[in-house]
């Protein structure tokens, strides 16, 4: 034996889209076993700032098969989805502690190197989230050295922080919400342009109306649907459960985009005085990075990676990526509808993706047989 693992199907990540994924082939009765960066499922949500709730009741938040643990209309706390993960995962072929560093495609299987060897898979289906890389604009480079800096991932509550004022940039939820925590004790700027505002009675009073609409009106079946995808990922999410209205209630003063820097390394805006400020907080998101995706040369070519849009994300129909028979991605931004990095929205993209996988196996055992 040459110590390589094989899979009909691995899956890397253990997040919510790598467990929806992982439960639906299973009840396809299709062997896969699902590969975990971290010590435990969940653990990811662990790290994120200590008052995170989502935003979305917790009727709404169920994976395929297992109700969210929490009363109709409760906002879960980051600690209750990490519990709700690790529980779901009880059940599943996940391998917990296994880096993968790179994925290289043959003809007919994947070669996996990892942390824990080697492994092969005839697919393998990447479920890593939206929240790879943490994104900072250069901009931050040429910041005084006497200003803290964190990016919001990095961020847990007030008291992390040096005393004094602090510039929030990014006035997307993420944004908004950290500006209000820290307006309770400081003088607080936010820097951004915000991106559309759903009003708070949608989110509170329309109920399963308000779900249905973002999670079966919102999709690329829909005209509506396709035309707020084109730009998703460049402008992200609506922002939900908070406004500009709040912030500014709250006595966060909202400035423009923030693009320079004076001569004493403070942050700059255009027709206003440079800030004073001990502390900026980047929540400017995230960048994808595929790189570790080895694409073989084909045609005489070499290889050039999967095919990507212009900030990065991959281009795939629905989660397949045809130009390598095989590859799979789950819980990309507005993968199929908005909802298709929630926990309530994932499955159905994991269902899509396991049939896929599921016909494409039948397909070659068809093919076997007949050559036999």
């Amino acid at each position: 034996m040459d110590g390589t693992k094989r899979s009909s199907t691995i899956v890397i990540g253990a997040g919510q889209a790598g467990l929806a994924v992982g439960r639906a082939l299973r009840e396809r009765g299709m062997d896969a076993e699902i590969l975990e960066a971290a010590a435990s499922p969940g653990e990811s949500w662990r790290r994120r700032w200590d008052s995170l709730r989502l935003f979305t009741p917790a009727q709404y938040c169920s994976l395929p098969g297992m109700a969210f643990p929490a009363d109709q209309g409760a906002l879960p706390t980051k600690d209750q989805v990490a519990d709700y993960l690790a529980a779901y995962a009880a059940g599943l072929p996940v391998t917990a502690g296994v880096t993968v560093a790179a994925v290289h495609p043959d003809v007919t299987a994947f070669t996996l190197d990892t942390s824990a060897g080697e492994f092969t898979a005839r697919h393998v289906v990447i479920a890593t989230g939206a929240t790879k890389i943490p994104f900072v604009p250069d901009v931050a480079g040429q910041l005084s050295p006497a200003i803290h800096q964190l990016h919001s991932s990095d961020y847990r509550n007030p008291g992390q922080l040096p005393s004094g004022s602090v510039l929030v940039v990014g006035a997307g939820t993420s944004g908004v919400e950290i500006a209000l925590e820290l307006a309770r004790e400081r003088q607080v700027w936010l820097a951004g342009r915000a991106p559309f505002h759903i009003p708070d009675p949608v989110l509170k009073h329309a109920g399963g109306a308000y779900w249905h609409f973002i999670n079966k009106v919102l999709t690329r079946r829909t005209p509506l649907g396709r035309k707020i995808a084109r730009d998703f990922t460049a402008q992200g999410g609506p922002l939900i459960s908070v406004s500009l209205a709040d912030a500014e209630q709250a006595g966060v003063k909202r400035l423009p985009r923030l693009e320079d820097v004076d001569d004493a390394g403070r942050p700059a805006f255009a027709d206003r005085p440079a800030l004073d400020v001990s502390t900026v907080v980047w929540a400017t998101g995230y960048r994808p990075d595929y790189g570790w995706i080895a694409v073989p040369p084909m045609g005489g070519l070499p290889g050039r990676g999967i095919p990507v849009d212009a900030r990065g994300w991959p281009v795939t129909v629905r989660g397949e990526v045809p130009e390598v028979p095989g590859l799979f991605f789950v819980g990309l931004p507005f993968q199929f509808g908005l909802t298709s990095t929630l926990l309530g929205g994932v499955g159905r993209d994991a269902a899509h993706v396991a049939a896929r996988i599921a016909l494409r196996d039948g397909q070659r055992c068809a093919a076997t047989t007949a050559a036999s």
